[in-house]
Formats: C-alpha cells, sequence, structure tokens
C-alpha cells in the first residue's frame, strides 16, 4: 500500500498593479458614460512559477489587495486554492462582500489558480475539468455613442471574422432605438443573431414594448431590459416578451446568493456572471453548478481570456462575452491572448495556466 505524502508549496511573493487604458473615443451604454477601463493584475510567484490574474474595477482595488488579500496570502499553500479563497472571504467581512471586495479577490483568486496549473503543467482549462474544447462567443460593443456608420462598421466586421452573434447597446434613446436595431440588421444580414442590452435604462412596460419592437428585427437576446434589481420587472419581461426573445441579467452577481435569489425569482431565461466581479474562478464554477440545479444556461460576462478556459469547465454554458474593451486591454497588455476561430475561443494547449504574460514594458506607460 503506497503511502500517501502531502506537499505544499508556499507562496513567496504577490505584487499588484493598476493600469487605466483610454478608450478610443468616449463610450457610453444605456445608464453609463466612460472614457477608460482600470484593470487591476496580480502577479504572485509559488515554486519557480508566476501565477497571473486579474479584475477590472478601479484602483482602490489594488490597495485592498496589497493591505489586506497579499499578506494573507503569502505564504500559504499554492495548491490549497479553495482555501485561500475561504480565508480571504472571511478576512473582507467587515469591508462588505459585494462590489470592490468580491472584484479584488477575483483577480487573486484567478492568479491562485493559474499558478496551480502553472506548477502541474496544465491548462487552466485542464485542470478545471473541461466539458468543452471551445466556447462560443458574440462580439459585444455597439456603444450608445457610436453613430449609426460606427455601429454598423462593428458589428459587421464581427460577422465577416465568423462570429455568428452580436450584441449592441440600447436604451440611452428610446425613441431612436428601433431604428439603430433596424441599422444593426441590416448590417449583419438575416443569418447572424442580434442581441441588445439595455444596461437597466428601460422602464417595464417600455421595455417590453420595445422587446415586440426588436422582434420584428429578430433580436434573440434582451439584456438587462429593467434593472437587475428587479427581479419583479426581469420576471414580467421574461413571462410576456416574444417566445423567441431570451431575457438575461446577472453580471452585476457578487455572491453565491445573487444568483440564487435571481434563479429562484425565474427572472431570467440565461444567467449572466462575470468572473472579475464573483470573487473569481472558485465561485464561478459554483454559478454554473447552481445553473445547472435550475437547469439555465450560464453567459459569461466580458474578461475573455479568463472565460476562455473557466468556462470550458461550465456544463450548461451559452457563450462568453467578446467585449470590445476588454479584448483591446488584454491584447495592449497581454502576451499570449487567444483569437476567436469560427466564432470559439479555443485555449492553446501548449501552454499552461491562462497562458498569459504580462507585456511589463507596454503595460507601464498605463500605470498608475
Amino acid at each position: 500500500m503506497t503511502k500517501a505524502i502531502e506537499v505544499a508549496v508556499p507562496i513567496e511573493r504577490v505584487g499588484v498593479a493598476a493600469y487605466t487604458v483610454p478608450t478610443a473615443a468616449a463610450e457610453s451604454d444605456g445608464t453609463l458614460e466612460w472614457d477608460s477601463t482600470t484593470i487591476v493584475v496580480v502577479e504572485m510567484d509559488a515554486g519557480g512559477e508566476r501565477g497571473l490574474g486579474y479584475t477590472y474595477s478601479d484602483v482602490a482595488a489594488a490597495t485592498l489587495i496589497e493591505s489586506k488579500l497579499a499578506p494573507l496570502i503569502e505564504g500559504s499553500d499554492a495548491l490549497a486554492v479553495s482555501a485561500s479563497w475561504a480565508a480571504m472571504v472571511a478576512a473582507i467581512r467587515n469591508l462588505g462582500r459585494p462590489g470592490l471586495s468580491s472584484a479584488s479577490i477575483a483577480a487573486v483568486d484567478v492568479a491562485l489558480w493559474d499558478l496551480k496549473a502553472r506548477l502541474l503543467e496544465l491548462p487552466l482549462a485542464t485542470l478545471l475539468g473541461r466539458v468543452h474544447e471551445a466556447v462560443p462567443i458574440y462580439g459585444s460593443g455597439g456603444f450608445t455613442s457610436y453613430d449609426v456608420a460606427q455601429l454598423r462598421a462593428q458589428l459587421g466586421a464581427w460577422v465577416a471574422r465568423d462570429i455568428p452573434r452580436v450584441k449592441m447597446k440600447v436604451g440611452r434613446d428610446p425613441a431612436d432605438d428601433p431604428a439603430r436595431v433596424r441599422a444593426a440588421r441590416e448590417a449583419i444580414g438575416d443569418e447572424a443573431e442580434l442581441f441588445v442590452d439595455a444596461n437597466g435604462a428601460y422602464a417595464r412596460k417600455e421595455a417590453l414594448a420595445l422587446a415586440e419592437t426588436f422582434a420584428e428585427e429578430k433580436v434573440s437576446w434582451f439584456e438587462e431590459p429593467v434593472s437587475s434589481d428587479d427581479l419583479d420587472g426581469l420576471r414580467l419581461l421574461r413571462d410576456r416578451a416574444p417566445a423567441k426573445m431570451a431575457i438575461a441579467a446577472g453580471e452585476y452577481g457578487y455572491d453565491l446568493p445573487y444568483f440564487r435569489r435571481m434563479l429562484e425569482a425565474g427572472a431570467v431565461d440565461v444567467l449572466q456572471a462575470d468572473v472579475t466581479r464573483c470573487a473569481g474562478i472558485t465561485e464561478l464554477l459554483r454559478v454554473g453548478a447552481l445553473c445547472s440545479a435550475h437547469s439555465i444556461l450560464l453567459s459569461a460576462h466580458t474578461a475573455p481570456s479568463i472565460h476562455a478556459h473557466a468556462c470550458c469547465a461550465i456544463e450548461p454554458l451559452a457563450h462568453v462575452e467578446y467585449f470590445h474593451d476588454h479584448v483591446r486591454i488584454e491584447e495592449l497588455l497581454f502576451e499570449g491572448v487567444i483569437a476567436p476561430v469560427e466564432g470559439r475561443l479555443r485555449p492553446d494547449t501548449t501552454r499552461p495556466g491562462l497562458g498569459l504574460q504580462l507585456k511589463r514594458s507596454d503595460a507601464e506607460r498605463y500605470a498608475v
């Protein structure tokens, strides 16, 4: 009988940096305007390997990681990711779990998983237990700040790259939205799927009326037609929207109870989750299990370079958002970013972990 030998790999160092990348032009959706995005990057060393993780948040997340989470993680076992995750959740009790705390935990948790995979010389998708060889994506952008020509060009370009589904923003000027949706449909042709995202901008009956109008252009996905906090409103839309239109929400979920409440309310046809907000891969996998229990598909929100691996391990997967801003940032800052092929992201099995390396000299110009 072979005696089991316990092996621990202590984490020697946790480093964090924040980078703010300006957008190419001002951008907006139905409820927000922005001209830059901040990414907080965590790197950690153990056993001669370096793990990398990140979140899209505020520079304050870097401060929280540096002051609260990094000292907790340094010296812990790099192979015991779940234990480290639980310790981080316990440590932020008095700070509150939603928002900044969960985003900060996410960056560290992703780095922990990446480090473990590198130590074991495995692609992260393989370590997590893949059930999909690749993940389907949809091109996402179509900001309300775009004029019709810009909207048509961006969405049409994704379809030309064999991405068979695209999403545009609506809700800034509701009276203009039907015409913008018609222009989008003309640009992408009859075969591609067209999604719209209101970011909670509409009132309930306004959203319901527009759902019927959008259905004339074969819109098959209506994201946050009302606020994601309005579970009754989402349920109304789900019950009364055209049968071929899925109602989706969940991107602002930071913990498992949030997702459970949304599912128990029957509020969505497809649940969304964002690995950089919901405290990382550890919690994302639990959200996937929750979706399985409710026979609901999961769609991953943004951060495609992480979701390309993590979502290979989620059985009830709809797709991953190939978000314009995050694609641009990940290509600017990281080596090893995966390009879509035939509308799918396939993890590179020749590289361990996420397969990413920070392009330090390129990133430095955006450091804050």
